[in-house]
């Protein structure tokens, strides 16, 4: 047995030594080690041996495959390797060449207002929530004190998918009636639900069809206008400088009551009256107002123990005026040229 075991080794060698190519390599190795090779024969008839005969056969071919594959290992290296400084002689790169120039990207410019925006609030507790675009018309306004027929519906034209009761969202106010609804009452809410919406407008410089809103909300005990408007201030100032002043305005909203217009003191002339503000020295960034009692009754908190309020902004309005962007078209042409402008530090251009 050791000596047929020499002879296949002997063989073995023989014919390796003439191979340089991966493929004929392949074929030796299947020769010798496959499940029909000659080393995997010798153990063909282990069954009629005796004991001692099989442990004889087995060291001798277990030994001797494993010198095989040793040798055919090497050998598949030193043909790696041949090919590879064969490669390397012949692709020769020149370091001298110019680089190719590759151009850095910026970041969104709504995304950069809603981080700062995300963070802020994070920082004072709240949580970021999220929800569907595609959305029922009961929570899009039923449940936000809009019922069908109620007029303030025509004032937003929005995309029906199927019939009057799958609709793409035209705020994120549904967000906040889906997180009313799955704690019943039962605890505190302070949250925030940026995301995309969609109203029939048409497109022009001021207005679009989708667009970004930020919209928070907060549900607690003994809350007040005067907790809102700190709320409002914090905010405004991170976005707009620590010498941005705010304020209230009466208003009118279904889903708050009372209900306020916030404006900010206009950091382009400082309150004096410009082209800007329409001389009037302030710039109407978002609703709010304290939650509707019908809301938090549709949502399962009781008004009488439960209060909060609500706000929203787009954040393609803020981004505008925190940027000097005239034309919100800006923000979804593919136009890079009008984006690289604000690759820069905050409020520069």
């Amino acid at each position: 047995m050791q000596e047929l075991a020499d002879t296949i080794k002997t063989d073995l060698l023989k014919e390796i030594k003439d191979i340089d190519k991966e493929q004929d390599l392949v074929e030796l190795k299947a020769k010798y080690i496959g499940k029909s090779g000659r080393i995997t024969e010798l153990t063909k008839n282990m069954r009629d041996l005796s004991v001692d005969e099989r442990k004889e056969v087995g060291l001798i071919s277990n030994k001797l495959k494993e010198e095989a594959t040793k040798i055919i290992e090497d050998k598949e290296k030193e043909i790696h390797d041949r090919i590879l400084n064969e490669k390397l002689s012949k692709e020769v790169i020149d370091i001298s060449l110019p680089a190719t120039k590759v151009c850095n990207g910026a970041p969104n410019i709504l995304e950069k207002v809603i981080e700062e925006v995300e963070e802020t609030f994070m920082s004072m507790g709240y949580d970021v929530v999220d929800g569907p675009e595609i959305e029922e018309d009961k929570y899009n306004f039923e449940l936000l004190n809009i019922p069908k027929g109620h007029a303030a519906r025509d004032a937003q034209d929005t995309f029906y998918i199927e019939g009057d009761e799958i609709l793409l969202r035209s705020q994120t106010s549904p967000v906040q009636v889906r997180t009313m609804l799955k704690y019943q009452g039962k605890e505190p809410i302070r949250m925030i639900c940026p995301g995309k919406t969609y109203r029939r407008d048409d497109d022009d410089a001021t207005h679009s069809h989708q667009f970004m809103q930020i919209e928070g909300l907060l549900v607690d005990k003994d809350i007040s206008l005067c907790d809102l408007k700190g709320t409002f201030d914090t905010i405004a100032k991170k976005l707009f400088g620590p010498d941005c002043v705010t304020r209230f305005r009466p208003s009118y909203y279904q889903f708050t009551e009372p209900s306020v217009e916030t404006d900010i003191s206009c950091f382009a002339c400082h309150g004096k009256g410009c082209a800007l503000c329409k001389n009037t020295g302030w710039i109407t960034i978002s609703g709010a107002g304290m939650v509707h009692p019908n809301v938090l009754k549709n949502c399962g908190y009781d008004p009488k123990e439960w209060s909060g309020f609500a706000f929203g902004f787009g954040a393609e309005r803020c981004a505008m005026l925190k940027y000097g962007i005239d034309d919100i078209r800006t923000f979804y042409n593919t136009d890079l040229r009008e984006l690289g402008a604000f690759d820069r530090k905050d409020g520069e251009q």
